[in-house]
């Protein structure tokens, strides 16, 4: 599996440059926030960089790295009270998608079994 980097990791916190050179030029960033909160997808390594260095300051503490659904992500919060997950699509060795899902709702369904780092998430 490759590894992308979390927010709070050095290259990518604290450099926007390093954290471009990592999203692929035609990265697509989804925000599930629930119904009463629709966003619409950013496109493009540098407003999706911009975007995420803007936020991960606030979340940086609370990312864990799961597998979800088979891919790269991070769990936000705790395995029992999640905040939010985000899965990491990785094509050519780059970040090419990174779907962030914090709708309540669809959080209730999310399984992560006991002592493992291995999420599934109900549609």
């Amino acid at each position: 599996m490759v590894r992308p980097h979390l927010p709070d990791e050095p290259a990518a916190a604290h450099n926007f440059d390093a954290l471009v050179a990592v999203l692929a030029p035609s990265i697509v960033f989804r925000a599930d926030l629930g119904p009463d909160s629709p966003r619409r997808p950013l496109h493009g390594a540098h407003p999706v960089a911009r975007h995420v260095l803007a936020i991960a300051p606030r979340f940086a503490s609370l990312a864990s790295p799961i597998t979800i659904n088979g891919a790269a992500g991070a769990l936000f919060g705790s395995r029992e009270d999640p905040i939010a997950v985000t899965a990491f699509t990785v094509t050519g060795g780059r970040i090419s998608a990174i779907d962030l899902i914090s709708d309540p709702d669809k959080l209730q369904t999310l399984t992560l079994p006991r002592g493992a780092r291995e999420a599934s998430q109900a549609d």
